[in-house]
């Protein structure tokens, strides 16, 4: 295991070679983040849609098991998933390695695309092949995406700040390991956390809630409303709550 000051020389590398990346590689990497992350949502449902509510903390549990497959891939095969690079890239602008325009316009280029990655498991593999759309499952996408924009403007910034505190910790120790089943553990434990506690991260809401649109249990009006602050929420927990924290810490 490296050291904190050592992870962080390796986040602030990291987050420079994010935006030195060719468009065409943060298109492709982009779109195979979202549609990771969305895989594992979707074993999160496929596992859980048949436990009883009154087994809620059992269902959060093996929910929380399955999904960190996602960034596990991300992060191990390759793939960019714009709450991890809230928080590396983040460590890039602290270390005056990028501006705030070159943060700015990474998160833009890595969100749209994994939005289009998420849209895709949602619609081709939920809807078309039917791993949504049959029940208990097409109940179960709709009662998780209900949930989440049930959530008050406040509630799900602060929820998304939680998120992607766990998330950017998530990848700051898969930045700390020496090998493949180190990561795999840190990255592991801080995301089944994440989703056992019901933290709102913004990339899977782009999958569970058009998931639950293409099923005709939500639209795409309480979806943006349901985004816009979940994704700041997951900024301020990425650039502030790991980034800021551990560069004001342990820079040299």
């Amino acid at each position: 295991m490296f050291t904190p000051e050592e992870i962080l020389q390796k986040s602030i590398a990291a987050g420079v070679n994010k935006l030195h990346k060719t468009m065409i590689a943060k298109m492709i990497l982009g779109f195979i983040g979202g549609a990771m992350i969305s895989i594992g949502f979707l074993a999160y449902v496929r596992v859980t849609a048949s436990i009883p509510k009154d087994l809620a903390s059992v269902k959060a549990l093996v929910g929380g098991a399955v999904f960190p497959i996602g960034l596990i891939i991300i992060l191990l095969a390759g793939g960019e998933l714009a709450t991890g690079n809230m928080m590396a890239v983040g460590t890039s602008f602290f270390s005056k390695k990028a501006s705030l325009l070159d943060y700015l316009k990474n998160l833009l280029v890595i969100t749209f695309f994994n939005f289009v990655g998420a849209i895709f498991v949602a619609y081709f593999f939920g809807h078309v092949v039917g791993l949504t759309h049959a029940a208990p499952f097409q109940q179960a996408v709709i009662a998780v995406a209900q949930a989440k924009t049930d959530a008050s403007f406040v509630s799900a910034f602060v929820s998304g700040i939680g998120c992607n505190w766990l998330v950017g910790i998530a990848v700051w120790l898969a930045f700390g390991a020496k090998d493949a089943a180190g990561k795999i553990l840190g990255i592991w434990f801080p995301i089944m956390i994440f989703v056992a506690v019901g933290f709102q991260h913004s990339i899977a809401n782009c999958f569970i809630i058009p998931a639950a649109i293409f099923e005709g249990g939500s639209t795409w009006m309480l979806f943006l409303q349901n985004f816009v602050p979940v994704y700041l929420g997951n900024i301020v927990g990425g650039i502030v709550f790991v980034a800021g924290f551990y560069y004001l810490s342990y820079k040299k």
